[in-house]
């Protein structure tokens, strides 16, 4: 693969096979992390619309990267997007591609004009914890159908929008 690719950011179908490779990919990765109580997979028709957005970045014609959100209204709090499913391949961390998809996310949970976004990851993923970190997300108590769970870590970041 070219280095020289600029990275393209499209909706796909979480059921694309593949996203489906992804998906697999960073399921094995988890289920190699934690034992299968701490992982939480959502479904990939979860990610489907109405209540679900799922995007990929593509370098050329190869899907490198994704990410979804869930869009929910509970009853007894206010609506927020959780962030689920960012995974990029190993050899391509580092160069952006996760930032993009959750700016991307993000905007996503903006358009439905909600101001906030809620994830879980787990503590054996610095990385990933540093980057949400760096995008001004802050630790939380767990959120949702989530329990107190010492391999995870909660997240929650308040959007705004840029003044004219």
């Amino acid at each position: 693969m070219s280095s020289d690719l600029t990275p393209c950011l499209a909706p796909v179908d979480p059921g694309h096979p593949d996203a489906r490779a992804l998906i697999a990919q960073s399921e094995a990765l988890a289920s190699r992390l934690y034992p299968a109580e701490s992982n939480h997979f959502e479904p990939p028709e979860g990610l489907r619309g109405p209540d679900g957005s799922f995007w990929g970045c593509w370098l050329g014609d190869t899907l490198v990267g994704c990410g979804g959100v869930k869009h929910l209204a509970p009853p007894d709090g206010p609506s927020y997007g959780e962030i689920k499913r960012l995974f990029v391949l190993e050899s391509l961390r580092g160069r952006g591609i996760a930032k993009l998809l959750m700016a991307r996310l993000e905007g996503e949970v903006l358009a439905r004009g909600v101001h906030l976004v809620r994830l879980e990851t787990g503590i054996y993923q610095p990385e990933a914890i540093a980057l949400y970190q760096r995008l001004g997300y802050v630790a939380r108590e767990p959120f949702g159908e989530y329990a107190v769970d010492p391999l995870s870590v909660f997240f929650e970041r308040v959007l705004r929008l840029c003044a004219p």
